[in-house]
């Protein structure tokens, strides 16, 4: 058995909140639109079902984690980038050669109490955590300690 990886996924709140993740049908949304190589790698080769994923608002007054969702979907072509009137488009990528990728997530529980990017930089055991070292990653690896440490924050 494959033990469960953790994820830390960013969205700008104007574009795409927690609250709009769980005002989905079946509180499930694909997670579209990332245009970075690295995020698209995690997503293609790295995340897998049940995987459990920290949802973190970007850009945001604080910029914080705020939920906790599942993915529910691996990675699969991210067809977003062949519509031409869509908000992220690629005319490289195509049905028989995508370059982008997405999964599918559920939100499991929003938190009691956002978890702020000044509270992870000052919280002891989160020093080494990507989002400290490389914040401009949209898709992030999460240690389980880091997972249980932030998710004992935000649930209160």
């Amino acid at each position: 058995m494959t033990s469960k990886n953790y994820w830390l996924l960013k969205s700008e709140p104007g574009a795409y909140s927690f609250a709009d993740l769980i005002n989905e049908i079946d509180q499930t949304a694909e997670w579209d639109g990332v245009r970075s190589y690295s995020g698209r790698n995690t997503m293609r080769d790295d995340m897998k079902l049940g995987d459990r994923v920290l949802f973190y608002h970007s850009n945001s007054k604080p910029s914080a984690v705020v939920g906790i969702a599942v993915v529910v979907k691996e990675g699969y072509p991210d067809y977003t980038a062949w519509d031409p009137n869509s908000e992220h488009p690629d005319p490289k990528s195509t049905p028989e050669k995508p370059v982008w990728y997405m999964v599918d997530i559920k939100a499991e529980s929003e938190f009691k109490k956002p978890v702020s990017l000044q509270e992870i930089k000052r919280t002891q055991g989160l020093e080494d955590m990507v989002l400290v070292k490389n914040s401009r990653l949209s898709v992030q690896p999460v240690s389980e300690k880091e997972w249980n440490i932030i998710v004992s924050i935000g649930i209160g």
